[in-house]
């Protein structure tokens, strides 16, 4: 396996060689991600196909997130498989133009044999990203009332006043735990 300190790879070599081969590279690199740079580290795998290089992988990064619950800042570890399929620009052997991909969105080699994984590795981390973060599973959140962080302990506000509509509800739930203590 290769290390590289980029996610931008030099194909060259792997557009010669024969279908089916492949080249594993370790990867550490610095990627913007929601206007913030974090290390991505991880594996991928290329392997050379009839018409592209197919990109398989596993990543991990720290990302700082606000927890959607008492709002404080905390480090969120994620790890994400990557699979993408990357189509060369130009014919090695001929230095002549390839068509495009059917797929206008599609990931390309560029010209000088460089496989970016950059973009990827973004669009594949922010779709990582949970959509209510949680600095941890049982996060208590903030008191509605004073908006103390409840994870840090107990505020000094009086509990709410019930609502009477409820009331026998909660009486029918005070009998019942009254019998199952019995």
């Amino acid at each position: 396996m290769l290390e590289l300190n980029t996610l931008q790879i030099n194909v060259a070599q792997l557009l010669k060689a024969d279908i089916g081969t492949t080249r594993a590279y370790a990867v550490e690199e610095e990627v913007d991600i929601a206007d913030c740079s974090h290390l991505v580290q991880g594996e991928v795998r290329l392997t050379r196909s009839d018409r592209s290089i197919l990109v398989k992988g596993t990543l991990h990064l720290d990302v700082e997130l606000t927890c959607s619950r008492c709002v404080s800042l905390f480090t969120c570890p994620m790890s994400f498989d990557i699979e993408e399929e990357y189509f060369p620009k130009i014919d090695i052997f001929t230095g002549h133009a390839l068509p495009p991909p059917e797929d206008d969105e599609a990931f390309t080699i560029t010209e000088r044999n460089i496989l970016d994984l950059i973009e990827a590795v973004r669009q594949y981390a922010l779709l990582a990203i949970p959509m209510k973060p949680l600095c941890r599973p049982d996060c208590t959140g903030l008191c509605p009332i004073c908006g103390c962080n409840l994870n840090q302990g107990l505020c000094s506000c009086p509990p709410e006043p019930i609502d009477p509509r409820w009331a026998k509800l909660r009486e029918l739930i005070s009998a019942d735990n009254k019998k199952i203590s019995e």
